[in-house]
């Protein structure tokens, strides 16, 4: 598995979750299984069938919870802001619109553009990295399109 950049905050958000899946999940979905068995025959129960489906799920998502921590990188919340890196923020304006936007780069684990994170892997993240206060970025959309940006500030 690649290399997963978290914040110190994402890092630990993981590892609630992971304890939350391993000590209460688990064990609420065994009480499922079990119940469905003392229901009978489980060959033709649908309750079963979907607890044990569940049980797969959260045992696929403690494993890729996992295999993040131990890939993880924590970001430096202390970064540069002359340069943009993982982990700034960074003020920018759609030059065609003269609209501006603030964005925080981060990992892919946790970008969430409703959070206005945006990950170092999508266009415009990879657009911005090592880019400096003033710097113009051209970022081409997935329609074809291209978006020019004006680097504003630096945080």
């Amino acid at each position: 598995m690649k290399e997963v950049y978290l914040t110190k905050e994402g890092y630990e958000e993981l590892k609630a979750r992971l304890e939350y899946l391993k000590v209460e999940k688990r064990k609420e979905v065994a009480e499922k299984i079990k119940f469905a068995r003392e229901l009978g025959d489980i060959s033709e129960n649908a309750e079963y069938d979907a607890a044990k489906e569940e049980q797969c799920f959260v045992e696929a998502e403690i494993k890729e919870i996992e295999d993040k921590l131990q890939n993880a990188t924590i970001i430096d919340e202390n970064t540069s802001k002359k340069i943009i890196s993982i982990g700034s923020t960074v003020k920018v304006l759609d030059v065609e619109f003269n609209e501006e936007m603030t964005f925080r780069i981060v990992g892919t684990t946790e970008a969430n553009i409703a959070e206005n994170k945006i990950s170092n892997e999508s266009p415009l993240g990879m657009a911005l990295i090592g880019k400096k206060k003033n710097d113009t970025v051209k970022v081409t959309t997935p329609r074809g399109g291209e978006v020019v940006y004006k680097i504003m500030d630096i945080q």
